[in-house]
C-alpha cells in the first residue's frame, strides 16, 4: 500500500493545478446539485420491533385522521391569586385564547371547560388546553410557533399566568457559533504548530473543502436517499475534525522529509506513503464505527452514520490526493518566514534544526515513562478507573420539559401542570386496543379500562374512545392513562411494564391486544433499544478494528491494548457526564440548570465518535514507533522516537478537537450540552491519559514482545506496509541501480 500511495502523492504534487481543478469542480458540482435539489425530508423517528411502534403503526391504519405522529401543543393557565379559572373573565380569556389556537396547522383544540375534561385542577386555579396538529413537530411553520406565542400573551394581558409546551414549540438549535469556535481555535493551535500562517491554513482549507463537498453531497441527495437535514450534523462534526487531524499529518510528515533533505516532490511522495497509509486505516476504523450504528436499528442513526462515514471517505481521499498538491503550490512558504529568511537556498531548516530532531517535551516525556513505566501506569488506570465509577449508577432516558431551564416557558408549563395535577399529568400513557378479535368491542374496551385502573401508580384512565361511531363497528380504541409520577421517573417505567404485562390476561378474557405508546413510552422503548444494542454494537466495532489493528501494527498486543485503553477513556467520560448531568457535580460551572437521566443514545453516540477519533491518535502515534523499531531501534527507543516525531501533532490534533466539541457546552439545549461536555471530556481522557502514558508504559513493558505476532497469523494476514519499509527497499533498490548502470558511451568519431 505505502508504495503505491507513494506513487499517487507523487502525482498529486506534479500535477497539483490538474488535481486541485478537479477537487474545485467535485465541489462547484456537490454545491450545483445541492442548490437545485428538492427540499430534504424531515426525520422519520421510528423504533422497528418496539411496541410503542407497532402502536403507533395500528393508529395511522385504524384512525387515519388523528394523526398519531403529529404535533402537539398544550396551553396552561394560571388564575390571579385568590381566583378561580372558571370566573367569567378568566374563562373569557381561555376561551379566547382556544380560539387563536385553533385553524391552520391545527387539528383541534380541547376545551377545559367541557364536562368530565379533567382539565381543571382540584382548586380550580389552574386549566389547560391541548392543541394537536395536523403535521409533525418537524413541519411546525414559524407562523404557527408565533401564533403560539401571541395566544399566550394575549391571554396574559388579561391577568393570568399563561405558559406552553409541548413539541410544537421544539426548534432545531442553532450550532453554528461552536463551529466558528472550533475553527478559529483550531487555527492557533495549528499556526502554532507550525509557525506558519500558510502550513496552518493548509490543513484547514483541505479540510473544509471535503467537508463541504460531504455535505453538499448529503443535501443533493436527501430527497432521493431520504436523508434529512439533521443528517449533516454528525457529518459536519465528524468530517471537520479528521479532515483536519490527517491533512494535519500528512502536512507534519511532508516538513520532516524535507528536514531530512529530500527534494519536494520526493518528500510529498513519501509523506503520503508512510502517513498517507496511516490515514488509510485511521479512516476505515471511523467508517466501521460510524457504519456499525446500523446494528442499532434505528433508521435516523443508519442514516446519519452512513452519511458521515461518506463524509470521512471524502476527508481521506482529499488527504491523499488535495493536500500533496495543495503541499506543491505553496512551496517554500510550508515553513516560515524566520526559517526561510536564514535558508534562503532551500527554504528548510538544517537537520540539527528541524523540527523532531530537537530534543522535545514528547521524548523528555517518553524518557520519563521509560523509566518510570509502572508507576504512570498505574496512575493513570487509576485515575480513569476512580473516574468511571459513576457509571454503575447511570441512568438512561430521554430529556424532556422538566429538564429544560427554568427560565423557559416549557419548564415553566411543566411545573404547572405539576402543581395542578400532578407530575404523571406531564407524561400520559396512550394505551391503544386493538379490537379485531373481540366479540363484544365495547365491553372489551370496558375491561381494559377497569384493568388500567387497577395497576399500581395510575391515578386516571380516560374512557375509552372507539375509531367508529357506533362500538359494534369499531375495531380499534384509545385510552389514556395518567401515571403518578413525571416521565422521568424510574418508577414511571414500571407503571407501563406493568401495564403491557396485562396484555395476555386481556387477550385471553376479551380477544382483545393491548400495546402502551405516546412520548413516554417511545423514552422508555427507546432506552430499551439502546441498551439492548450496546453490546452487539461494541463487539463488532471493537472486533473490526481489532483485525484492522492486527493488519496495521503486525501485532496482537498492541490492538489489544488500543482496544481496552479506548473502554477505559469512554467509560471515565461516561462516568464523567453522570457526575455533572445525573448527579449535578459542577452543573453551576458548565451552566447545567435541572440533572435528570443521561441521554439513551449518549453510550452508544460515544463510543461511535471517540472510537473513530481515538484510533486515529493510537495509528498515527504508535506507527511512527512501529517504523522505528523495524528500521532496527530497540524497542525502549522505537518508543521515544514515535513521540519525538508524532507527539506534538497528536496533541495538536487533541487540542483541536476538545476546542471544537467543548464549544458546544455553551448550547442551551441540555442534550447539545451533555454531548458537548461527553465529546470533549473524552477526547481529553484519550488523547493525553490513555494514548501519551498508558500506550508507552504497556509499550514499555512489553518490550519485543509488544511486536508478537504469531507465525501462522503472520502468514495469513496480507502485509499492508503502513510504516513503508517495503517502500523504502524498493527506493533503495532503484538507487542502486542508478548508481550502477554505466554512462552511456558516447559514438565514435569517423573524422568524416
Amino acid at each position: 500500500m505505502a508504495t503505491f500511495l507513494y506513487k499517487i502523492g507523487r502525482l498529486a504534487f506534479r500535477r497539483r493545478r490538474i488535481v486541485a481543478l478537479i477537487w474545485v469542480a467535485l465541489l462547484a458540482a456537490a454545491i450545483g446539485g445541492a442548490s437545485t435539489a428538492s427540499s430534504p425530508p424531515d426525520d422519520d423517528f421510528a423504533l422497528p420491533g418496539t411496541q410503542a411502534q407497532k402502536a403507533f403503526d395500528l393508529l395511522e391504519e385504524r384512525f387515519p385522521g388523528a394523526n398519531a405522529e403529529g404535533a402537539t401543543a398544550r396551553m396552561v393557565f394560571r388564575a390571579p391569586t385568590g381566583e378561580k379559572i372558571t370566573a367569567a373573565e378568566n374563562k373569557a380569556a381561555v376561551q379566547e385564547a382556544r380560539k387563536e389556537l385553533s385553524g391552520g396547522q391545527a387539528a383541534g383544540v380541547s376545551d377545559p371547560f367541557a364536562k368530565n375534561s379533567g382539565a381543571i385542577s382540584k382548586d380550580g386555579s389552574i386549566a389547560y388546553a391541548s392543541v394537536t396538529y395536523k403535521v409533525p413537530a418537524q413541519e411546525i411553520t414559524d407562523k404557527t410557533r408565533e401564533g403560539i406565542k401571541d395566544a399566550a400573551k394575549d391571554a396574559r394581558a388579561t391577568g393570568l399566568t399563561v405558559e406552553t409546551g409541548g413539541d410544537a414549540l421544539l426548534v432545531e438549535p442553532e450550532m453554528g457559533n461552536a463551529e466558528i469556535i472550533g475553527i478559529g481555535v483550531a487555527a492557533v493551535v495549528l499556526i502554532l504548530t507550525f509557525g506558519s500562517l500558510i502550513a496552518a491554513g493548509l490543513p484547514l482549507i483541505t479540510a473544509l473543502i471535503g467537508v463541504m463537498i460531504g455535505i453538499s453531497s448529503i443535501t443533493a441527495l436527501g430527497a432521493t436517499l431520504g436523508l434529512s437535514a439533521n443528517t449533516t450534523t454528525l457529518a459536519m462534526m465528524i468530517g471537520l475534525a479528521v479532515g483536519i487531524d490527517y491533512a494535519l499529518f500528512i502536512a507534519s510528515r511532508y516538513r520532516a522529509e524535507l528536514t531530512e533533505g529530500r527534494e519536494r516532490e520526493e518528500a510529498a511522495g513519501r509523506a503520503v506513503g508512510t502517513a498517507g497509509s496511516a490515514v488509510v486505516f485511521a479512516g476505515l476504523t471511523v467508517v466501521i464505527a460510524l457504519v456499525g450504528l446500523s446494528v442499532v436499528n434505528i433508521p435516523v442513526l443508519t442514516k446519519m452514520g452512513m452519511a458521515a462515514a461518506g463524509t470521512v471517505v471524502i476527508a481521506v481521499l482529499v488527504a491523499l490526493t488535495l493536500v500533496p498538491a495543495a503541499l506543491g503550490m505553496v512551496g517554500k512558504r510550508i515553513f516560515g518566514r524566520r526559517v526561510r529568511k536564514a535558508n534562503p537556498a532551500t527554504g528548510v531548516p538544517p537537520a540539527a534544526d528541524a523540527e523532531g530532531q530537537r530534543p522535545k517535551a514528547g521524548a523528555r516525556w517518553a524518557s520519563f515513562v521509560l523509566r518510570r513505566p509502572i508507576l504512570v501506569l498505574v496512575t493513570a488506570v487509576l485515575a480513569l478507573g476512580t473516574l468511571a465509577l459513576p457509571v454503575g449508577a447511570m441512568k438512561l432516558g430521554l430529556p424532556d420539559e422538566g429538564n429544560q431551564p427554568e427560565k423557559t416557558t416549557q419548564r415553566k408549563a411543566y411545573d404547572m401542570l405539576s402543581d395542578g395535577f400532578g407530575a404523571g399529568f406531564n407524561g400520559p400513557l396512550m394505551a391503544v386496543a386493538d379490537l379485531k378479535g373481540a366479540d363484544d368491542p365495547q365491553a372489551a374496551a370496558a375491561e381494559i379500562q377497569k384493568r388500567l385502573q387497577k395497576v399500581d401508580g395510575v391515578v386516571a384512565v380516560t374512557p375509552a374512545q372507539p375509531n367508529k361511531k357506533q362500538w359494534d363497528a369499531a375495531d380499534t380504541a384509545t385510552l389514556t392513562a395518567i401515571p403518578k409520577y413525571g416521565p422521568s421517573d424510574a418508577r414511571t417505567e414500571d407503571i407501563v411494564h406493568d401495564i403491557r404485562d396485562q396484555s395476555d390476561a386481556i387477550e385471553k378474557k376479551t380477544g382483545a391486544t393491548l400495546l402502551v405508546t405516546g412520548a413516554t413510552a417511545v423514552a422508555i422503548d427507546f432506552s430499551q433499544v439502546m441498551n439492548d444494542a450496546l453490546v452487539p454494537y461494541l463487539a463488532l466495532v471493537v472486533g473490526l478494528a481489532f483485525v484492522l489493528l492486527m493488519l496495521v501494527f503486525r501485532s496482537v498486543l498492541v490492538p489489544l491494548k488500543a482496544a481496552l485503553g479506548f473502554l477505559l477513556s469512554v467509560l471515565a467520560a461516561l462516568g464523567a457526564v453522570v457526575a455533572v448531568f445525573q448527579w449535578g457535580w459542577l452543573a453551576g460551572l458548565l451552566g447545567v440548570e435541572q440533572t435528570g437521566p443521561i441521554m439513551s443514545m449518549m453510550p452508544i453516540f460515544m463510543i461511535g465518535v471517540i472510537f473513530g477519533l481515538a484510533m486515529d491518535y493510537e495509528v498515527f502515534l504508535v506507527t511512527r514507533m512501529r517504523e522505528a523499531y523495524v528500521h532496527g531501534e530497540k524497542p525502549g527507543q522505537a518508543i521515544v522516537s514515535g513521540f519525538r516525531l508524532g507527539a506534538r501533532v497528536v496533541t495538536a490534533a487533541g487540542v483541536i478537537m476538545i476546542s471544537v466539541f467543548a464549544g458546544f457546552i455553551g448550547s442551551s439545549e441540555s442534550m447539545i450540552k451533555m454531548m458537548g461536555f461527553g465529546l470533549a471530556i473524552a477526547i481529553l481522557f484519550d488523547a493525553f491519559v490513555v494514548r501519551m502514558a498508558i500506550v508507552p508504559a504497556v509499550l514499555a513493558l512489553l518490550g519485543h514482545r509488544a511486536w508478537w505476532l504469531p507465525r501462522w497469523l503472520d502468514r495469513v494476514l496480507p502485509n499492508v506496509d503502513v510504516e513503508g519499509e517495503k517502500l523504502r527497499k524498493e527506493l533503495r533498490l532503484d538507487k542502486e541501480a542508478v548508481a550502477t548502470v554505466p554512462p552511456p558511451r558516447e559514438p565514435e568519431r569517423t573524422g568524416v
